[in-house]
Formats: C-alpha cells, sequence, structure tokens
C-alpha cells in the first residue's frame, strides 16, 4: 500500500484513538502522527494498549505493521531516545550537576547526514562558475529554511557543527576556483570574508 493510501487510512485510526472508547481515554495515552508515521506516547504502554493498535491496525483497517521500525522504549531510562521527523528526543542530565533530567530535542544524526550530503551537493566543482554571490544567495535560502524547521529544542551544538561544515567545503571552494590558490586579504579571516559577503551564521 502506498504512504498516501496509508495517510487515509490511518485518519480513521486517528478518529478510533481519541474516541471515547479508546487508548486517548482509558489510557491517556497520545497520539502524534505524521502521514503514515506515527508515536504513541503513554505513561504505561500496557498489554491492552498494544493488543489495541494492533487490532485495529492490522485486523480492523488490514494494514502491515513494520516490525523492525516499531519498539517500545521508555525515555526515563539513561541512553534511550526517540528519532521522528528529523529530531532527536530523549533526556539529559541536568548541564549544572543537579540531581535531575530535563528534556532533550535536537537534529537527529540521520538529519545532520543528510543535511551535510545536501551541502556537499550545493558546493562542489559544478559550482565552478557560480558567482560566488549567487552560491552564497542559495546557501543562504537553503540554511534558513532548514534552521526554521530544526529550531525546536536545543540546537545549538548542530548549529555550529554546520557553520563550520559550510565554511570549510566554501574555503575548499575558494581555492579550486582559483589557479593561483585563493587567499582572503592580509588581517581577514576565511570566516570574516564570508560573512562580509552576507552569508548567513545558524
Amino acid at each position: 500500500m502506498s504512504p498516501l493510501l496509508a495517510n487515509v487510512y490511518l485518519h480513521w485510526f486517528d478518529h478510533l484513538f481519541q474516541r471515547g472508547d479508546g487508548p486517548g481515554q482509558w489510557a491517556k495515552a497520545k497520539l502524534v502522527r505524521y502521514a503514515d508515521d506515527f508515536v504513541v506516547l503513554a505513561r504505561c504502554v500496557s498489554p491492552r494498549l498494544k493488543d489495541w493498535i494492533e487490532e485495529k491496525l492490522e485486523g480492523w483497517l488490514g494494514l502491515e505493521i513494520n516490525r523492525e521500525k516499531t519498539r517500545v522504549l521508555d525515555l526515563r531510562q539513561a541512553g534511550q531516545s526517540l528519532d521522528f521527523l528529523g529530531y532527536t528526543f530523549r533526556q539529559d542530565r541536568d548541564r549544572y550537576g543537579r540531581g535531575q533530567r530535563y528534556w532533550n530535542l535536537l537534529p537527529s544524526r540521520k538529519a545532520m547526514a543528510r543535511e551535510r550530503e545536501t551541502l556537499r551537493g550545493m558546493i562542489n566543482h559544478r559550482q565552478s562558475h557560480t558567482p560566488l554571490p549567487e552560491l552564497i544567495g542559495r546557501l543562504n535560502r537553503h540554511l534558513r529554511g532548514w534552521a526554521n524547521y530544526f529550531g525546536q529544542g536545543y540546537p545549538r551544538a548542530s548549529f555550529r557543527h554546520l557553520n563550520h561544515f559550510v565554511r570549510y567545503r566554501l574555503g575548499k571552494h575558494l581555492q579550486r576556483r582559483s589557479q593561483r590558490g585563493w587567499r582572503a586579504r592580509a588581517g581577514v579571516s576565511l570566516y570574516a570574508h564570508l560573512e562580509h559577503l552576507g552569508l548567513v551564521r545558524l
């Protein structure tokens, strides 16, 4: 079944889940869904809740649950995390050494790997004849869109990593464009030069 058709089917799963006799009431569970991918949040994942989900999806709707991607997690346990819609959700230790944990939300490793691959495609030898202001304009539009989506939670470390990655790639790109080897003028760093050209900093 295509994801589009599965999405239509799961609309009715949403309806049953939130109905008066559904687990949204008796298990106090929450359903978070995007297209055909979803997460069920509950304080306790009881056998009754698991059986209800499986019966409605596979029995009533005739869908097939991807067992390889389906997991039951206790995010209160150390080391447990959930990847969903490009984000990683987990509980981390308090940064100030206090005996408590806080919910951390940041771009997942897969999302970061995909973004680096996208940036490699935007900054490569095939762009050698593209004027640098035009190339930086394209990068800025892309980076702003990416940062708008991944701006929730605590993305600062991920943003710093991508800032360094983009500037490193642009430095190599400038050297590749110049037959004599590009160098910024005396007293100006590569970062300052790119900032002068308008490159955004996440």
